[in-house]
């Protein structure tokens, strides 16, 4: 399932809450402040967030005001005591993609968290694209920054590798031509051997990232390159 985040500063609830989502397959961490909350989100991935907005030390509105500097991308579910129109449009303005007033109905926030989620992995929300290998290893990549994750594994890219993998993933089983990656790369026609070289070591450096994977790029004679299952 998911990787998610609870920020919550009343205990009893919190722990109600990671027992539910536990139950229903989610991993979680949870954060009794935000500072502690700032520190799990830099430290770790997370898939979603569910932040309360009544927090001691730094306050859920500003927390979820860092996590739109820095995770743009990131789903965050608020949860909160205030339920005016105005806190409402408050918090959604601030960034939040969902928000739900207490007290709530537990069946409710599965099913606001699963819309949320759900929405987020599509390539117009700018969610992540993902890939199962025949390992059972996930690879991950984010749509809109350059990240991936092997498993828990942060893979380290550069701009470029990160452009190169997500248009395989993309694709994946399927032939991606030199002139589909000059497009991704925003390079020109005429760069012509420079890019070819190029690439051929963008494709090193990947397939030896991907390595004990159980994927693997290949090199489809004249067309282009395929990422698929590595051969057993």
């Amino acid at each position: 399932m998911s990787n998610l985040l609870i920020v919550e500063d009343d205990e009893l609830l919190r722990d109600a809450l990671s027992a539910q989502l536990t139950q229903a397959g989610h991993t979680l961490l949870s954060a009794a402040d935000g500072e502690k909350a700032q520190t799990l989100l830099e430290s770790n991935r997370f898939d979603g967030v569910i932040l309360d907005l009544g927090l001691p030390k730094v306050s859920g509105m500003e927390v979820l005001r860092w996590i739109r500097r820095r995770l743009p991308a990131l789903p965050v579910l608020v949860l909160t005591a205030r339920d005016g129109v105005d806190d409402r449009v408050q918090g959604l303005n601030a960034g939040a993609d969902d928000y739900l007033t207490k007290p709530f109905s537990m069946a409710e926030l599965q099913a606001r968290l699963g819309a949320m989620l759900r929405r987020a992995r599509l390539p117009a929300f700018g969610g992540s694209l993902e890939l199962t290998a025949d390992s059972h290893q996930r690879l991950r990549v984010d749509a809109t920054l350059p990240q991936a994750w092997l498993g828990d594994e942060a893979l380290e890219l550069t701009q470029r590798e990160w452009a190169l993998l997500s248009l395989l993933v993309t694709h994946a089983g399927q032939v991606v031509s030199r002139e589909d990656v000059l497009e991704t790369w925003q390079s020109e026609p005429g760069d012509g051997a420079v890019v070819t070289n190029a690439l051929e070591v963008y494709i090193h450096r990947l397939r030896r990232k991907l390595a004990d994977s159980g994927l693997n790029i290949r090199n489809v004679r004249g067309l282009g390159y395929m990422l698929e299952s590595a051969a057993p």
